[in-house]
């Protein structure tokens, strides 16, 4: 084993210099602003804000999130006050983050083409490190048809019209359960995104067998956490692999340890998003994933994350 190095965690995202490659992803629950703040304190590089649409949605009924022990399963249903009221909040979240060297990502989506230009021209006001555009959330599929990210051109049209209305960086956050992952994810490059959140959740269903019912009102919804790992591990590695290193890469799907972080960086990734673990633990756990990805680094004699990054394959 090599000698202990002082690992270098800082990130190269894009344009975009974080100071630890950790990011916390857009979840269900969203960011309370003294969460985030705590959460921020924690050693993350960026914070996704909860994705955001051209109008207020209650999203469904209680229950909405299950936590089976083994991940998370949710059907929140996208719900949020919509763009335009989500403003005066995100510039308020996004000073809080500044204040301690975080960057702020600010998740966006739409129920067609028109209505992503929309949003992303609202959310621009924020002026935000970056937005995630969400064309992949599979919990609303019956009220808005298909998701966009299962079809190339449509997946390209939503990143475009996007896009348009945008000067900052950019990320499409994919679809899991598609066929074509590649050439979807060339598309959205095509029409302008400048780098990748893979995973979104995966489709799946729980059910209660002492009560002979669903654990959601919703029936099914979407798997995160430690069961999606590996989903999003193999996603990660294919497209790493497809843009040859030249498309970042925000790895997303139930990282708990710092062991996982440097699964994804090992499969491709250029910084590491999370979100079950701060449900769970909070900014300890978030903290903990930090330093347990610092300790790695050094036992290994590994300095700088790209040393590693796409090592696999």
């Amino acid at each position: 084993m090599a000698a202990a190095v002082l690992p270098d965690l800082t990130t190269e995202l894009g344009p975009l210099t974080l100071q630890s490659p950790l990011i916390l992803a857009s979840s269900p629950w969203g960011w309370g602003a003294e969460e985030a703040a705590e959460l921020a304190s924690s050693g993350i590089g960026a914070l996704t804000a909860k994705s955001v649409g051209p109008a207020p949605r209650i999203g469904h009924s209680e229950p909405t999130i299950y936590d089976w022990g083994e991940g998370l399963i949710n059907a929140v249903g996208l719900a949020n006050p919509g763009a335009e009221a989500a403003v005066e909040g995100l510039l308020a979240l996004k000073a809080a983050l500044k204040r301690q060297g975080v960057s702020l990502i600010v998740s966006i989506f739409a129920d067609t083409v028109d209505r992503y230009h929309e949003v992303a021209e609202t959310i621009a006001q924020v002026e935000p490190e970056m937005v995630e555009v969400n064309i992949s959330c599979p919990n609303v599929e019956a009220e808005f048809g298909a998701p966009f990210a299962t079809e190339c051109p449509a997946a390209a049209a939503a990143t475009a019209a996007a896009r348009s209305a945008l000067a900052c960086p950019l990320s499409v956050k994919l679809a899991p359960n598609v066929p074509n992952l590649v050439q979807i994810a060339e598309a959205v490059v095509g029409a302008g995104a400048d780098m990748l959140t893979v995973s979104n959740t995966m489709p799946g269903m729980v059910i209660d067998v002492e009560a002979r019912k669903p654990v959601l009102s919703n029936i099914t919804g979407g798997l995160s956490g430690e069961a999606l790992r590996p989903v999003a591990v193999r996603m990660v590695y294919e497209l790493h692999r497809a843009f040859g290193g030249e498309v970042p890469i925000i790895g997303t799907g139930g990282v708990l340890r710092g062991r996982d972080a440097i699964e994804m960086v090992m499969a491709g990734a250029t910084a590491v998003g999370m979100a079950t673990v701060a449900l769970r633990h909070g900014p300890a756990g978030v903290r903990r994933v930090l330093t347990e990805l610092d300790e790695w680094m050094s036992d290994h004699g590994v300095e700088t994350l790209a040393e590693i990054r796409g090592v696999v394959g």
